[in-house]
C-alpha cells in the first residue's frame, strides 16, 4: 500500500487551493472533506463508492465508520500515508482528513479551502481506513467501472441537509 498511499495523498495535495462546498465532488466547483477524500482516491487509480447524504454535524462515529466500510474501505490500527482519518470534532461533529507523512489534506469549512495542515486536525481520532487494494483497477480496466455512484438511500450519518427526492 506505500506506493499507492503515496499516491493518494499526492493527488490529495493537488486538490489544496479548492474551494469548499459541501457536498462537493467537483474540484472545479468545491470540495468537502469526504470529496477530498474520494477524489484523491479516484484520481490515484481506486475504484470507490462515495458516501452521500451527511450533514456536517448531528453524526455517530459508528454510523460514519459503517458507511466507510460500506464504501469498500479497510480499517486499519495504525495511520499510514495516504490513508483516510476520520476525526471526531466534538459536538457529534466528523471530519475526514487524507493522511502524510507528517501533515494532512483536508476541506477547511473555516477558510472555505481545501488545506495541508501539519499532523492531523483537531480532535480525537474516531477511526483510520485505507483504501484496500482489491479497489484499484489496473489501467486497462479502469474504464469499465463505475467512479462515482449516488444512491437515494440514506447512509445513515446524521440528519441530512437535503430533502429527500
Amino acid at each position: 500500500m506505500d506506493e499507492r498511499g503515496t499516491r493518494i495523498f499526492a493527488e490529495a495535495q493537488g486538490l489544496v487551493g479548492c474551494r469548499f462546498r459541501l457536498h462537493g465532488r467537483d474540484p472545479a466547483l468545491g470540495l468537502d472533506c469526504v470529496g477530498v477524500a474520494w477524489v484523491a482516491a479516484r484520481r490515484a487509480g481506486a475504484v470507490v463508492e462515495v458516501p452521500d447524504r451527511y450533514a456536517l454535524i448531528g453524526g455517530r462515529s459508528e454510523a460514519w465508520n459503517a458507511a466507510l466500510a460500506r464504501c469498500g474501505l479497510v480499517r486499519v490500527a495504525k495511520v499510514a500515508i495516504g490513508d483516510i482519518v476520520l476525526i471526531d470534532c466534538g459536538r457529534r461533529q466528523f471530519h475526514l482528513a487524507v493522511a502524510g507523512a507528517a501533515s494532512a489534506v483536508h476541506a477547511h469549512r473555516g477558510l472555505g479551502r481545501v488545506v495541508e495542515t501539519p499532523g492531523l486536525p483537531d480532535g480525537a481520532v474516531a477511526g483510520v481506513w485505507r483504501v484496500a487494494e482489491r479497489l484499484f483497477a489496473d489501467a486497462d480496466d479502469r474504464s469499465r467501472f463505475v467512479i462515482l455512484r449516488r444512491r437515494r438511500t440514506r447512509v445513515g450519518i446524521g440528519p441530512s441537509l437535503r430533502r429527500e427526492a
